[in-house]
């Protein structure tokens, strides 16, 4: 019994001593640990931001889906403005580019239910590339990833806009991502 009694004794004399101090509330941590830790597989900096804006670019000859992390979910209009914008230097850097001219900037969206209305204004000569049907897929691809916007029409000067798909096709009606998706990066 002495040597059980020596044994608890000597555990309790071990556990006090392990340099935890026992305190009577929490205390303030001076300096954060560093961190984030990650576990194999995830990436080690996500980048700031609540919520994640969906834009297509353009790679070669194949539509790259980027994600962009922001602190509020853009409306649509400055969804749409933000894509007009181009790739950011970091997308530029990694070879993304965009089929959208400069002149498109002018371009407004309006919600009807779920479609998106884009007012395309006129034609613009040489506006640097002739690949339209990027153009087009960037816009549509890009607002319908947005869980609002089921398909998007294009209008010009208040009337229909005949746009081509990705199979060369024209169509005034309302297009889909599955209108391109033959021109997405797979994956």
């Amino acid at each position: 019994m002495n040597a059980r009694l020596a044994v608890a004794a000597l555990l309790v004399l071990i556990l006090a001593g392990c340099g935890v101090p026992t305190d009577d509330r929490p205390r303030a941590v001076g300096t954060p640990p560093f961190g984030p830790f990650p576990t194999p597989g995830t990436a080690v900096s996500e980048p700031a931001g609540r919520f994640t804006e969906t834009l297509y670019f353009v790679r070669g000859d194949r539509l790259v889906l980027v994600n962009r992390r922001l602190d509020m979910l853009p409306a649509v209009d400055q969804h749409l403005a933000h894509l007009l914008a181009g790739p950011n230097e970091a997308e530029r850097n990694d070879g993304l580019t965009t089929a959208l001219p400069g002149a498109v900037t002018g371009a407004g969206v309006r919600l009807t239910g779920a479609r998106a209305e884009v007012d395309f204004p006129p034609a613009v000569d040489d506006a640097g590339r002739s690949d339209e049907v990027f153009a087009f897929a960037q816009i549509v691809c890009t607002l319908t990833a947005r869980p609002e916007v089921v398909a998007v029409s294009f209008l010009r000067d208040g009337q229909p806009l005949e746009v081509p798909r990705a199979d060369g096709s024209l169509s005034q009606g309302p297009l889909t991502a599955a209108d391109y998706v033959d021109l997405a990066v797979p994956g």
